[in-house]
């Protein structure tokens, strides 16, 4: 197992480019996070060492993206992660560590704080630390059957793991999502109904556009709002759960279900400092069973009017919402005065040398 990741801020599309360098080099391949994945290198060790092929794996990314990666091999994910955070913590590796080798495995697991290893909460540490369980080392050589009794099974994963024992499997193909949520603070107060309806019917389409992406239909939604927590103004907060019959996946209907769930919440008088949209209650695609004589019926073509809309959103040479949806200025968007150049894929952002 390798963990790889990337000690800095990175945007959407360099993440991209190196996820696909990193896929290439690997037999399986698990993204973790935006900036973070896992690797699967089995069979790599017969044909050089791990460590060289660490640093080659952080030339090549190095050259073709210009990013510095750190590297971590291990047998199990939670030794792969550790290894990981050695490497940037400790510049005589030269970014690449690698904890095959069960005697470095206890080395750097007496070394490493109970409260550092990956997967042990702040409050889990604390109870752990009264057991006089401090370090890594401790959590590995500690009775499994104790752990068990005295915390969940995922504490007990964890120890497994530390001694070598792979329990977190490789996830090629996550699970889909069983909430999908698309919430925000806006750049400046709302104090009208027709502004906050703008900012819920984007939170929604861009939520209905995930829901596709993971191949789900959803039954159920919940839409929040919230004035602000500071200052003298009045405080109001409130969501409404909307359900209904049949999945959907279409994205005039998501939409309308929010603006039904806002309208019963909405309150005149107040500064709202933020909204969400969240769908829940998810059922796959193709699984639904539809009642010929029910009132709520699919829309034609719903589908291939969506994959078709979704299609042109995401090739880069324009953008289709609906007709109620405003492409004026829309007050409540978030504050974007200290976002990162878009370098890869904004012309207007390409550095230019004079």
């Amino acid at each position: 197992m390798i963990s790889v990741d990337f000690p800095f801020h990175i945007n959407g599309d360099m993440s991209a480019r190196m996820m696909a360098i990193l896929d290439e080099m690997a037999a399986g391949q698990e993204v973790y996070s935006i900036d973070e994945s896992f690797l699967d290198v089995t069979g790599i060790s017969s044909y050089m060492p791990l460590e060289r092929f660490g640093q080659q794996m952080r030339e090549r990314v190095r050259q073709e993206t210009g990013l510095t990666i750190g590297v971590g091999f291990g047998p199990t994910k939670t030794l792969a992660k550790l290894a990981n955070q050695a490497a940037k913590q400790w510049t005589k590796t030269n970014g690449v560590v690698d904890l095959s080798d069960p005697l470095r495995q206890q080395k750097l697991l007496q070394l490493t704080r109970i409260g550092d290893i990956w997967g042990i909460g702040w409050r889990i540490a604390q109870r752990l630390e009264e057991m006089g369980i401090t370090t890594g080392l401790h959590l590995a050589e500690s009775n499994t059957s104790t752990i068990r009794k005295k915390f969940d099974v995922i504490v007990e994963r964890i120890a497994r793991e530390l001694r070598g024992e792979s329990c977190l499997a490789l996830e090629d193909a996550p699970p889909p999502k069983q909430q999908i949520v698309n919430s925000r603070s806006f750049g400046q107060r709302i104090t009208t109904l027709d502004d906050m309806q703008q900012a819920v019917m984007a939170y929604a389409t861009r939520a209905a556009e995930k829901l596709r992406q993971q191949g789900s239909r959803c039954r159920h939604l919940t839409v929040s709002v919230t004035t602000g927590r500071y200052g003298d103004d009045p405080r109001y907060s409130a969501t409404a759960p909307v359900s209904w019959q049949y999945p959907t996946a279409d994205t005039r209907d998501i939409v309308a279900f929010a603006l039904q769930g806002l309208n019963a919440i909405w309150r005149d008088g107040f500064r709202y400092a933020k909204a969400g949209v969240m769908l829940s209650d998810f059922w796959q695609s193709g699984s639904t069973q539809f009642d010929m004589f029910s009132q709520q019926q699919p829309r034609a073509n719903a589908d291939a009017l969506m994959t078709a809309l979704d299609a042109i959103n995401r090739s880069g040479k324009g953008k289709i919402g609906f007709a109620s949806q405003t492409t004026g200025n829309q007050a409540w968007q978030m504050k974007r005065n200290m976002l990162s150049p878009r370098y890869t894929t904004r012309l207007a952002d390409i550095p230019v040398i004079r």
